[in-house]
């Protein structure tokens, strides 16, 4: 393979292969790339697992200087479903024994009193936890991640090195991050205008601990752009705050009814939940909050918090619902609150009104 890698590539791409391939082996040394099961497919050896600084799982392919990313995934359990379908005759869990080039680097560095890498903090493998009970991550290597991967979005940053704006190319959809939030308040501002130069269609905030399961989603969903045309607050509004909450339903979720104002969905561990408020979503020509996600010990102490008013699009609503229902993320322990996230330095550019 070595020969053939050599015969198909010319030295600068064999340069970039292999400094590609050293990236990932110290990622998987240093407890960055957390490896949750390996296999052999022919002659070489396959893996998957998920970088802790953002939640983004992976394929790998290959081995030493050949070692490669093949694939991404959305989430951990998404990674593992797709690997064992692919490898499950040979799957074993965690990391592949070293190879003999990886023993005799470690013998290397050991002979020349280099100490073996330690683990970064928190880099004890973590247990697989529905989407709300996730850790939050690294929110500003998030959004670093979602402006990289998406060129029609472009970073702005104000007069204040502790706020960004990611503005849309279309100058009508606008992210706002606040990098010094407390863990329980307002961090991300996410609102759409008709134009550049309208009044705002919607918007929906989240606070500085929120998972980034459901942080990634809420992203992903302004990378698409589609659906975001049918408002709960408009005519069929008890459709879409069924079709919403159909999937918390299916798994299981408690619905009540208090006062005849607040419709309540609380999932069976009592610790995650979504409040519809109607006399909000008939209060048109407000901005009152309508929905509430949250999770943690209570909807009054939460851990994280979603927040929209009437106008935010059925669509948006639905998918986070469906993340909180459905998806899973990694958690390394229980959170008491999430530690507040120094801003990352970026170009500075006029402030964008």
């Amino acid at each position: 393979m070595g020969q053939l890698l050599d015969t198909w590539c010319s030295r600068e791409e064999v340069r970039e292969v292999s400094n590609e391939a050293q990236k990932l082996y110290d990622d998987i040394r240093r407890g960055r790339l957390l490896i949750h099961a390996h296999a052999k497919d022919s002659h070489t050896t396959v893996g998957v697992g998920t970088y802790l600084d953002g939640g983004k799982s992976v394929y790998l392919h290959g081995e030493d200087h050949l070692r490669q990313i093949a694939d991404f995934f959305d989430s951990p359990a998404h990674a593992l479903v797709s690997f064992e379908q692919l490898h499950g005759d040979t799957m074993r869990p965690g990391s592949a024994p070293m190879t003999d080039t990886e023993r005799e680097a470690a013998e290397a560095r050991a002979s020349l009193g280099i100490p073996a890498a330690q683990p970064e903090p928190h880099t004890a493998e973590p247990e697989i936890v529905p989407a709300h009970a996730a850790d939050p991550g690294d929110h500003n290597a998030i959004l670093e991640g979602f402006l990289d991967a998406h060129g029609d979005w472009e970073r702005w940053r104000t007069w204040s090195d502790g706020t960004t704006h990611a503005i849309h190319e279309s100058q009508t959809l606008r992210i706002e991050r606040v990098h010094e939030a407390h863990p329980h308040e307002t961090a991300w501002t996410v609102a759409a205008f008709e134009t550049p130069v309208s009044e705002r269609l919607w918007h929906l905030t989240a606070t500085g601990s929120t998972s980034a399961p459901v942080l990634q989603t809420l992203l992903d969903l302004l990378a698409d752009g589609e659906g975001w045309d049918s408002p709960i607050g408009s005519p069929a509004a008890e459709k879409h705050i069924a079709d919403a909450t159909k999937p918390l339903t299916e798994s299981g979720w408690t619905h009540t009814i208090d006062d005849g104002r607040w419709l309540r969905w609380t999932n069976p561990s009592h610790d995650a939940g979504v409040r519809f408020d109607n006399f909000a979503a008939h209060k048109l020509d407000s901005l009152l909050t309508t929905w509430t996600i949250w999770a943690g010990p209570s909807i009054y102490r939460p851990t994280w918090t979603l927040r929209a008013p009437h106008s935010a699009p059925a669509a948006v609503i639905a998918d986070l619902v469906a993340e909180l229902a459905h998806s899973t993320g990694p958690r390394h322990q229980p959170r008491s609150g999430a530690p507040r996230q120094p801003p990352q330095p970026t170009t500075r550019l006029p402030a964008v009104p």
